[in-house]
């Protein structure tokens, strides 16, 4: 069956070729009763427009890329993170009905890649999450004039807005629940250096023990399961009278629980342990696992939400935290 015309949906209409084009750009000088009248004829036939031709018009491809800085075996790896941002910004998209373009960045040539990319305007906007460092890529691609927004703070003065979960007061609610419940040497694993989540929820930690006069002990993972048993068993050797952990991710923590439990300390009764994160996995470990629950999904859809505010030329703020919660089970 051949596919419904321009020109189809005009006489179904009533109305002019040059009219069905203007509505399906969606330009403001049409009233609204015709444009009622070219929707309800464009559903009725199944037209579907070119895309093409109407991004020549439009100077819009209604695409939006999410980048994540990372190689493909650490996105396509059991972190929860990165699937949880992926699904919260496509259900905010799907629902302006515009699509998502996902591209991940763990190298210069990538980078290199997608600034040619976003240089030949094939996206109308730019999210990042999961950045390293102060990495460049945020600010060269706002000074190409494109609407840029970031998961998370960027290191580094780059002036693009950014959506965050409150991970300093995290890691503060975790030390303090440590604290109340008892525990006198609380350890941290902390999270890479280079990223605002890890930084932060150190800073938290530190904050909180800080105020109850307690020395800082710390090892620090790479938010993967094997590094936090790695720096389990180091705090272990550095501190063996230890009696809590807070862990920056609960993929960290489980690896924490195993390594406690290869040295045969019991959880909770000899070293209680929190996580960060809140991911399905929480509510399954041996005991269940207490954490922080940062809204994964809430800030993809808020990243999303934010970006497509920006690229239609309104005012958005320079940023948005978003809370976190802290969650007790098991561990602690």
């Amino acid at each position: 069956m051949p596919r419904p015309t321009l020109e189809q949906v005009a006489q179904r209409a009533g109305v002019s070729r040059a009219t069905v084009s203007r509505v399906v750009n969606d330009s403001p000088t049409v009233a609204e009763s015709i444009r009622t009248a070219v929707r309800r004829a464009i559903d009725e036939l199944g037209y579907v427009p070119n895309q093409a031709a109407r991004s020549l018009v439009t100077q819009r491809t209604d695409s939006y890329a999410l980048i994540l800085p990372e190689s493909p075996s650490r996105v396509f790896s059991d972190d929860q993170f990165f699937p949880g941002i992926i699904r919260g910004v496509s259900q905010e998209l799907d629902s302006a009905d515009k699509q998502l373009v996902l591209m991940v960045a763990g190298s210069q040539a990538s980078h290199d890649r997608i600034e040619r990319y976003a240089l030949a305007r094939h996206i109308d906007g730019v999210l990042i999450a999961s950045m390293h460092g102060a990495d460049p890529l945020p600010g060269t691609l706002a000074r190409m004039g494109i609407p840029v927004l970031c998961g998370g703070r960027p290191l580094g003065q780059t002036g693009v807005p950014y959506v965050e979960v409150d991970n300093v007061n995290g890691g503060r609610m975790a030390v303090r629940h440590l604290l109340e419940t008892g525990r006198t040497r609380i350890a941290t694993i902390a999270g890479p250096q280079d990223m605002v989540a890890g930084i932060d929820r150190l800073t938290g930690y530190r904050e909180e023990l800080r105020g109850s006069d307690r020395r800082s002990i710390v090892a620090v993972g790479d938010f993967t399961r094997d590094s936090g048993a790695v720096a389990m068993r180091q705090l272990l050797e550095d501190d063996p009278d230890l009696d809590a952990v807070f862990v920056a991710s609960d993929l960290m923590a489980h690896g924490a629980l195993q390594a406690l439990q290869a040295a045969g300390r019991r959880v909770p009764d000899d070293v209680a342990v929190i996580g960060f994160d809140d991911i399905a996995l929480a509510r399954y470990t041996e005991p269940p696992l207490s954490t922080v629950r940062q809204p994964i999904v809430g800030q993809g859809r808020e990243m999303a939400r934010q970006l497509l505010r920006l690229a239609a030329g309104e005012s958005i703020a320079d940023s948005v935290i978003l809370p976190t919660e802290l969650v007790i089970r098991g561990t602690t």
